[in-house]
């Protein structure tokens, strides 16, 4: 507790602007035990080749809710936080807006407490993210600069916040949600493809590559569960890439699902695809929303749905052998980003406000323990 004291102190204390099949529910409801033990945690259950995962609540819309920073303030969840997870990725503390607020200054506090925090509890670090057409500061897309002006602002921002983490963050999503849902570049949207053109893309991984070597370099996109347009456009990119020498490693899958929806039922199918490109995969962002009117509860039948699918959703990762990461986008329902931007949505990750489980945390559970057997845990 001592450490996790001193990491809040330490995010106050520092400068923020830096130079450059389910279980039964009878089952999953029943009372808790106080405290966290150690057995009974998802990182526990998880095979030894699988990081386990979740996003650290902080930025973005987190700074307009009625509550302190999370991470900093929080010390039951940031207790749950070290219990249940192998890995850890900043929700938006590496996001340009955030990371870097101006030109010429970086703001590293909360992310350097985040590394540290990482470290103290022996978790891996995924890197999100750095080539991206939202969540840009104002100073870059309306900044009127030359060509030669935006490669020089890419290439330095992703060597310095690359390289400030070098041999500290496992993977790096390089390069976010790059196409449309048809297939098509985003050469409106996305300031780097429009001003730079497709080969940009290429750049940005070389130079994450040459910040840190030993880093794995990932795609991730939303709407890629499934074979479609957009995944398909993935997977002639990257071969293409991977033929110039472009050190791409791998394809994540962000996996922010609804039950207003089906389940994208080949989703196993498309980690293969990638898989037998010779790619390491990930799910990086999933949650499971469901439709939620203000003040209610989710049913029990939501409940088990929303269960099933997160649930299905490991298991196809779990069958795909480079699959070795699967991280949920936020882990309680207290700090979820999802009621924010999805009106009428929400209850969408693994636990309650109050960090108890729904059937969704168990059902997990029960297919990470599954999968363990004869693999050793963590």
């Amino acid at each position: 507790m001592k450490a996790r004291q001193s990491l809040a102190a330490a995010v106050l204390a520092s400068a923020l602007i830096l130079p450059t099949a389910t279980p039964a529910l009878a089952a999953q409801e029943a009372p808790q035990k106080p405290g966290i033990e150690k057995q009974d945690t998802l990182r526990w259950a998880a095979p030894q080749d699988l990081k386990i995962g979740t996003a650290v609540a902080g930025g973005g819309h987190h700074e307009t809710q009625p509550y302190p920073a999370p991470f900093t303030y929080d010390s039951a969840y940031r207790e749950h936080l070290a219990a249940e997870f192998s890995s850890v990725s900043p929700e938006n503390q590496l996001k340009w807006e955030f990371v870097h607020p101006t030109r010429d200054t970086y703001r590293f506090a909360e992310m350097d407490a985040i590394v540290q925090f990482a470290q103290e509890n022996h978790q891996v670090v995924r890197g999100h993210t750095l080539f991206w057409h939202s969540q840009n500061p104002a100073w870059l897309e309306q900044g009127n600069f030359s060509k030669d002006e935006l490669r020089a602002i890419l290439k330095d921002h992703i060597q310095t916040v690359v390289g400030r983490y070098a041999g500290k963050i496992q993977q790096w999503d390089v390069a976010n949600e790059i196409f449309n849902g048809d297939g098509t570049l985003r050469t409106t949207d996305n300031i780097w493809i429009r001003e730079l053109g497709p080969e940009i893309i290429a750049d940005a991984f070389r130079w994450a590559h040459e910040a840190d070597p030993k880093a794995k370099l990932f795609f991730n996109d939303y709407g890629v569960e499934g074979v479609n347009a957009k995944s398909n456009a993935y997977l002639k990119l990257i071969p293409q890439l991977k033929a110039q020498g472009v050190p791409v490693d791998g394809f994540a899958i962000q996996g922010h699902l609804s039950t207003r929806y089906g389940f994208p039922g080949d989703l196993q199918a498309n980690l293969q695809r990638f898989n037998d490109l010779g790619l390491e995969t990930a799910i990086t962002e999933i949650d499971v929303r469901m439709d939620v009117a203000a003040g209610t509860k989710p049913t029990a039948a939501q409940l088990e749905k929303q269960a099933s699918y997160y649930q299905r959703a490991l298991d196809a990762c779990i069958s795909v052998e480079e699959c070795n990461s699967f991280t949920i986008w936020g882990f309680t329902d207290k700090y979820s980003w999802v009621p924010v931007f999805f009106s009428g949505e929400g209850e969408a990750t693994v636990m309650w406000n109050d960090f108890t489980r729904k059937p969704a945390y168990y059902a997990l559970q029960e297919s990470l323990e599954q999968a363990s057997p004869g693999r050793g845990n963590r």
